[in-house]
C-alpha cells in the first residue's frame, strides 16, 4: 500500500512539473513564430557566434584542441550552469499565484525552469556537434560514453546549483545582483575558454577547485581522446553536487518549518 501511494504521489508531481514546463515555454517564448524552438536556437546561435569569432582571432595558431571543440564544449557547459542558476533567481516572485494550488510546490517551479535549460542546452550541444562534424570543423568524438558521463554530471551540478541559488535568492535581498556579478567573475576560471593543462602548475590547483572545470575537462577528453591531457576528478564534482543539493533541501525544509 505505501508503495502505491508513493507511486501516485510521484505521478502527480511529474504531471505538475510537466504543466509548469509547458506554462514556462508559452510564457517565455509565446505561441507565434518559432515559439519553443528558440529554446534550442538561442544557445546554438550564441555558441556558433563564439566559435566563429574565436576561429577568426586564432586562425593559423596551432593548438592541441580544435577551436570549434574548445568553444562548443566550453560555452555549452557555461550556458548550462549559468542559465540554470539565473532562471531560478526570484523565480517564486513571478509564480507566486501558482503556489495556491495544493500540488504545486516551490521546488517544482525551480525544477521546471532548470529542466528547460538542460533540455535546450543539451539539444544545442548535440545539433552543433553533428553540424560541426559534417562541415569538418571537429573530428568524430573519441569516447561518446565519456562525453555523456561528463555532461550528465554537469547537468546534475547545474540542477543543484539552480536550486541553491533560487532558495538563497528568496532569503537574501538583492542576491540576484550579486550572483550576476559573481558569474562574470567566475567565467575566466570556469574552464570555458582554456584547458587546465595550459595553465601554470600553481594556477592549475586554483582551476581545479572550481567544480564545473572537471565536467568540462572530461567532456573535452571524450571529444579529443589522448590528443589532450585532461585534468579532472569526477568524485570531487559529484561530492560538491551532493553537498549543494543537501544544503538546498535543508534550507527549503527549514523555510517550510518556519512558515507552517
Amino acid at each position: 500500500m505505501p508503495s502505491t501511494t508513493l507511486t501516485q504521489s510521484a505521478a502527480i508531481q511529474l504531471r505538475v512539473i510537466y504543466a509548469l514546463v509547458m506554462r514556462e515555454v508559452i510564457t517565455r517564448y509565446g505561441r507565434n513564430n518559432i515559439g519553443f524552438l528558440w529554446l534550442f536556437v538561442h544557445p546554438m546561435l550564441f555558441t556558433t557566434c563564439v566559435t566563429f569569432i574565436w576561429s577568426m582571432r586564432r586562425a593559423g595558431v596551432s593548438s592541441t584542441i580544435p577551436i570549434a571543440t574548445l568553444a562548443l564544449t566550453g560555452y555549452s557547459a557555461t550556458m548550462l550552469w549559468r542559465q540554470s542558476s539565473a532562471r531560478c533567481l526570484k523565480a517564486l516572485d513571478s509564480n507566486a499565484g501558482l503556489l495556491w494550488h495544493r500540488n504545486v510546490k516551490p521546488i517544482d517551479v525551480y525544477l521546471a525552469r532548470i529542466f528547460l535549460e538542460i533540455v535546450g542546452t543539451s539539444v544545442s550541444l548535440i545539433v552543433l556537434t553533428l553540424l560541426f562534424y559534417s562541415v569538418g570543423q571537429i573530428s568524430a568524438p573519441a569516447d561518446v560514453l565519456k562525453i555523456l558521463c561528463g555532461w550528465f554530471l554537469l547537468c546534475t551540478f547545474s540542477l543543484s546549483l539552480g536550486l541553491l541559488v533560487g532558495i538563497i535568492s528568496e532569503k537574501i535581498e538583492n542576491f540576484n545582483r550579486f550572483w550576476s556579478i559573481f558569474t562574470f567573475l567566475l567565467f575566466p576560471i570556469s574552464g570555458a575558454a582554456i584547458l587546465v593543462d595550459w595553465a601554470p602548475p600553481s594556477f592549475q590547483k586554483i582551476l581545479l577547485l572550481v567544480p564545473m572545470v572537471h565536467g568540462i575537462e572530461v567532456i573535452r577528453e571524450g571529444f579529443c581522446g589522448s590528443s589532450i591531457h585532461a585534468h579532472y576528478d569526477l568524485t570531487y564534482l559529484a561530492l560538491i553536487t551532493a553537498i549543494m543539493l543537501f544544503i538546498s533541501l535543508t534550507l527549503r525544509q527549514s523555510n517550510l518549518s518556519r512558515t507552517s
